[in-house]
């Protein structure tokens, strides 16, 4: 089992599918529950022992500084402005000078989740065996999910190693913006734009890409549909909550 004190926050996206209310800030600084998506992610890792994360930042980039500027209180927030965008695995690559030789934590900007009993961070740490795996994904199951999530994106086998779906499959899992990476999961990729899928597609076909099934909400956040209808949830369910 692994803590990590370091982490990156992938924030550079255009959020495209999220127009138009990311037409004027980053998707990251969208309000859900009160608060920016940003903050609740932030404080999710502090919340794990987290100490610094990585910030990348691309469209509205001043916008995002002035938020993580505003915070008081832990992480202590590291911005790294992408001039390009480098697409969420070449983002990670070109900030492994910040992020060091040990494992961190990779999470998108725009997710947002629940814990169950413990949380999802530290159920994803407790995961990590440097011996078997190069990157441990929290994966959500898509029944469960709202919104639209098309035939999935994983299967795990009992011990919770990942294939990806087949050709005409379904399979009952999603990628839910979480993952603990070790830095060889990108060795010898080169500089640049790429997915991290492609990083993921390398562990997988070398049997070193784990996964750990989300057991709280999770909430798949792409259109404004989206947005309102995680709004919804977190309203009914803090009104049950004071009853």
């Amino acid at each position: 089992m692994t803590h990590p004190r370091i982490a990156m926050l992938l924030a550079a996206g255009l959020g495209t599918r999220m127009r138009p209310l990311t037409g004027a800030t980053a998707k990251p600084l969208l309000p859900l529950g009160g608060r920016t998506l940003l903050d609740h992610a932030l404080d999710r890792l502090a919340a794990s022992g987290v100490e610094t994360v990585v910030v990348n930042a691309h469209w509205h980039a001043d916008q995002l500084a002035a938020r993580l500027a505003a915070r008081s209180g832990p992480p202590r927030s590291v911005l790294r402005r992408e001039s390009t965008l480098l697409d969420t695995g070449g983002g990670v690559l070109a900030a492994l000078d910040l992020l060091g030789a040990d494992p961190f934590f990779v999470v998108n900007g725009d997710s947002f989740w629940l814990d169950g009993p413990t949380p999802a961070l530290d159920r994803v740490a407790a995961a990590w065996d440097p011996a078997a795996a190069d990157a441990v994904l929290l994966v959500h199951r898509t029944f469960q999910t709202q919104s639209e999530t098309g035939p999935g994106d994983f299967a795990l086998d009992k011990l919770g190693f990942v294939r990806r779906r087949g050709d005409r499959e379904i399979v009952p899992y999603i990628y839910a913006g979480i993952q603990l990476v070790a830095p060889a999961l990108l060795a010898g990729l080169p500089d640049g734009a790429f997915s991290m899928n492609l990083a993921w597609d390398r562990a997988i076909a070398a049997g070193r890409l784990r996964a750990v099934v989300h057991d709280g909400l999770w909430f798949h956040l792409s259109t404004p549909a989206d947005l309102a209808a995680a709004e919804s949830t977190l309203c009914a369910q803090a009104t049950a909550d004071s009853r």
